[in-house]
């Protein structure tokens, strides 16, 4: 069985962080701004088969997240030079935190904080893109079904790609549970990795658990309402609107050594073995480093 890596860490030497595209002088945003409004109205604007917008990720999605990003839950990111600069990969990550902020700012953090500007491209539930505006939204930022079929036109077409195989299991557990991985499924992500050849990038986040502390789960309502579950927090629903803000928690974003696959060959996707070991290595992986990112945490709060 592979063996599992603890995720590299610096911890008395942060990462410099590159400085975001919005960082233009005034009149360079105003004129810009111009631009992007023109393209909109004349329709001079590029999607691609996914439904991705890059141009509008840019001007406005990504500007909307980074406030969140820098400021709010103020993330550090560590190992953006285990992300390849070019090329597919997949990044496999923990996933937590009531509602899925963890890959939000993960799709920032490699944005932003990657040499490359690496796009994420996320795979997301079904339910995701069943729900109005927020389905759209997410096929705008690059997002796509949770599909082996989805998951490999991208890698083999060179981009990178998120996946959570926690799901819902993982946002949606207990707070007591916090920083417990869930089960990873069958490691659907790993025979598409594998299939195409291309790296998995173990990914930890910390810091999404107590941004949404799911203390609670009304299953009669979310079974009435078609949700995997309803959660409690301390300020939701009891605060109504206002209890949807996150709590300012600290993050940290580790990437991890590249686990490679290519030396397997396709017909590996279909050793049922192989698969497991290796979907059991990324798990562990993660599980390991989410240990390590919570000592080298001074505090939740910062």
């Amino acid at each position: 069985m592979p063996e599992a890596r603890v995720i590299p860490l610096r911890p008395d030497d942060e990462e410099p962080r590159l400085p975001p595209p919005s960082s233009a002088s005034w009149e360079e945003q105003v004129a810009d701004g111009l631009e992007f409004l023109r393209r909109r109205v004349t329709g001079d604007y590029d999607t691609d088969e996914f439904g991705f917008d890059p141009d509008l990720t840019d001007h406005v999605l990504l500007p909307l997240l980074r406030p969140l990003f820098e400021r709010w839950f103020r993330v550090e990111t560590h190992g953006v030079e285990n992300v390849p600069a070019t090329g597919g990969g997949l990044v496999v990550a923990n996933h937590s935190g009531t509602l899925p902020l963890d890959a939000m700012m993960a799709t920032v953090a490699l944005h932003d904080d990657h040499p490359a500007r690496r796009r994420l491209r996320l795979l997301g539930a079904d339910l995701v893109f069943d729900l109005p505006f927020i389905g759209s939204l997410s096929r705008k930022l690059g997002s796509t079904l949770a599909c082996n079929e989805d998951a490999e036109r991208l890698l083999t077409g060179g981009e990178l790609v998120g996946v959570f195989p926690e799901g819902f299991k993982g946002i949606g557990k207990p707070f007591r549970e916090r920083y417990t991985l869930q089960r990873f499924g069958r490691g659907g992500f790993v025979t598409a990795a594998l299939r195409t050849g291309t790296p998995i990038i173990p990914c930890a986040i910390v810091g999404a658990e107590e941004a949404y502390p799911m203390i609670g789960n009304v299953k009669t309502v979310a079974r009435l309402l078609g949700l995997p579950y309803f959660p409690v927090t301390p300020t939701f629903p009891a605060l109504g609107p206002l209890g949807l803000v996150p709590l300012p928690s600290k993050w940290l974003i580790a990437f991890g050594e590249p686990i490679e696959t290519a030396s397997y060959g396709p017909a590996a996707a279909e050793d049922p073995m192989l698969v497991f070991n290796l979907t059991d290595q990324v798990r562990e992986t993660i599980q390991q480093s989410l240990y390590q990112l919570l000592l080298q945490r001074k505090s939740v709060w910062g």
